[in-house]
């Protein structure tokens, strides 16, 4: 994995000065509760719900208001309830947020749940969407999400 230029000079500041690779760094900085925790962001559980698929745990509430909008569709319903944004993976005064650390974050995180429901839900494919804004400074709203190929539009 490319480390985020974001993060290069912190890691090679390690071990006097020779550096330290990610693997390394998360044994000596990271804990055991976070990564629990990052596992249902990571893994989530997901389920199957009136035709849908969603994290386990959604708000049905939320499911009807989103489905009653005006113009909604099973896909952006479907993608609405799933979206996540990447900034809020950690809490709000998170000194380190970087495009760059989103960006890897996000795309590492588009494969992986392109590989879990596809191994959960093999009759069901999706498309798992890793969103990046026009303006790439609004850190805010890079997010991911995925929908059923069967709810776009034209798709039987």
């Amino acid at each position: 994995m490319e480390i985020p230029e974001s993060m290069k000079k912190e890691l090679s500041a390690w071990n006097n000065g020779k550096g330290i690779d990610l693997a390394s760094w998360v044994g000596c900085s990271g804990n055991f509760s976070l990564a629990v925790g990052y596992m249902a962001i990571f893994w989530p559980d997901l389920v199957e719900f009136e035709g849908y698929i969603f994290h386990k745990g959604f708000s049905e509430e939320s499911l009807r208001g989103f489905e009653s909008r005006k113009g909604a569709s099973r896909k952006s319903t479907e993608w609405v309830m799933n979206h996540i944004h990447l900034d809020g993976l950690q809490h709000g005064r998170c000194e380190d947020l970087s495009k760059d650390k989103l960006t890897l974050l996000g795309n590492g995180l588009r494969e992986i749940y392109e590989a879990k429901l596809k191994w959960q839900f093999p009759d069901r494919p999706c498309v798992v969407e890793f969103y990046i804004p026009e303006d790439e400074e609004r850190l805010g709203d890079y997010q991911l999400s995925f929908w059923q190929l069967k709810h776009e539009e034209g798709h039987a």
